[in-house]
């Protein structure tokens, strides 16, 4: 049930902008399973950990009208954006906009990693990681465990284990390219792939995308939860790793 929507007068108000249509009831009307698991997930992390807040999911395709009245900003709003797409226009202000416009821009990010930090990274649609490695970061990154890819499409295992050496320089990427980018507070998925024992760069998420759905069942908190204590700034409880179990 994806409904959760409120015109949020008198209360703060939590905008989560997704890749499907969305009725002005704000019901997912076209939304892929995936999707509407992923908002689900953070609806109930919402309600959990701050119950005051309105919560209202609007689809990405309505910012890429400048008449809509999505894109009006209330200057004296205090709305938490949560996009869980990079699809949003340039001109879409919010506070994360630097960091999900240069998540958007996937070559200039691996040149980026391939020229400052030395890794090999994915051509085109070649070598696509099939590993994440999420980061909570706060005040300092923690890295949770790395996530891969099950043997079903949108399956997926997690904890998956590679070897230390892999680990440490896996770590290393992601602390580099944060600090690049000055990444403010979330919870990221960093995407690469092991290629003949070689670190191969993806892609950087700067939010939960598909693949921390199976935290929802092998990880406390999960990485949704995790997100919305970054975006709030809530203390972040200890993180344990329960045994894996793909999505269905």
């Amino acid at each position: 049930m994806a409904k959760s929507h409120n015109d949020g007068r008198g209360m703060e108000k939590v905008v989560i902008i997704i890749n499907a249509d969305v009725s002005d009831q704000g019901k997912l009307i076209s939304a892929s399973p995936v999707t509407q698991k992923m908002v689900e997930a953070l609806q109930y992390s919402i309600a959990e950990h701050s119950p005051s807040k309105a919560v209202e999911i609007i689809s990405a395709a309505t910012l890429w009208s400048r008449n809509s009245r999505s894109i009006t900003k209330d200057k004296n709003s205090t709305s938490i954006y949560c996009p869980l797409t990079i699809q949003l226009p340039d001109y879409f202000d919010f506070p994360q906009r630097k960091i999900y416009s240069a998540c958007k821009d996937i070559n200039a990010r691996r040149r980026w990693v391939e020229k400052n930090l030395g890794f090999k990274t994915s051509v085109g649609d070649s070598w696509l990681g099939h590993l994440w490695l999420p980061v909570i970061l706060t005040d300092k990154p923690f890295f949770a465990e790395i996530i891969g890819e099950g043997s079903m499409p949108n399956s997926y295992e997690h904890p998956v284990s590679i070897p230390k050496r892999q680990r440490r320089s896996i770590h290393g990427l992601a602390e580099g390219l944060l600090d690049s980018l000055d990444a403010p507070p979330a919870t990221y998925l960093l995407q690469f792939s092991l290629y003949n024992g070689e670190i191969v760069f993806d892609r950087l998420w700067p939010f939960p995308a598909a693949p921390a759905l199976i935290t929802l069942k092998t990880q406390k908190p999960d990485l949704f939860t995790c997100h919305w204590h970054c975006l709030t700034g809530k203390p972040m409880p200890k993180v344990t790793i329960s045994d894996a179990m793909p999505i269905q």
